[in-house]
């Protein structure tokens, strides 16, 4: 069975629950599941009055338990076009396990939220994807097998590179059916993948 760690950073519950979503499909293909996010970076008092979700289920995971799993998928909304602080400082720290290969044959994939839908879905998942590259990861996206990725019946995120939400520039959108789908869709494929890659 493999174990697969979704560790994710979320702002105002978006991520979160698309974090549960892709928990669900990697649980319905086998895996054993994890959720977790990463320290939040912000001063509180500062969060607070921006009104950010402090109080979340996952509890905060350590750079040290990583090589414990067989896969990580990396869940964080955009901020212009790449990775949120939070995440970004989390991965540096990763140095030293990449220095012994901790990472290298483990399957990486990733999901993210943008406001609006050109607000930088892709260019966020594809600069991580090459990041977990440089780490020796095995990466795994969305493809097209998903159905739902090729919708024109309502405004949906969701790319080959991993799934995605659109939230609004309030924050006033969670994700939709098609996207939760999507996000199942990718937790499954990448349980799928990582007990491929253990026999």
């Amino acid at each position: 069975m493999a174990k697969i760690l979704i560790l994710y950073y979320s702002t105002y519950g978006h991520i979160e629950a698309m974090a549960e979503a892709v928990a669900d499909g990697a649980r319905a293909a086998g895996g054993e599941v994890s959720i977790k996010r990463v320290p939040e970076t912000v001063p509180e008092e500062i969060a607070r009055g921006a009104y950010f979700k402090l109080e979340q289920v996952a509890p905060i995971c350590t750079v040290a338990e990583l090589p414990e799993y067989d896969a990580i998928i990396f869940g964080f909304p955009t901020r212009y076009g790449r990775l949120p602080a939070q995440m970004a400082a989390f991965l540096d720290q990763t140095g030293p396990l990449w220095m012994r290969n901790a990472f290298v044959g483990k399957v990486g994939s990733v999901f993210t939220a943008t406001a609006t839908q050109h607000g930088g879905q892709e260019t966020t998942l594809i600069s991580t994807v090459a990041s977990l590259m440089h780490l020796g990861m095995v990466i795994v996206g969305l493809p097209y097998s998903f159905q739902g990725q090729a919708t024109i019946e309502e405004m949906s995120g969701g790319s080959p590179y991993g799934a995605t939400t659109i939230t609004g520039g309030q924050g006033q959108r969670m994700p939709s059916e098609t996207e939760l789908a999507g996000a199942r869709f990718q937790g499954e494929l990448v349980a799928q993948t990582a007990a491929k890659l253990m026999v």
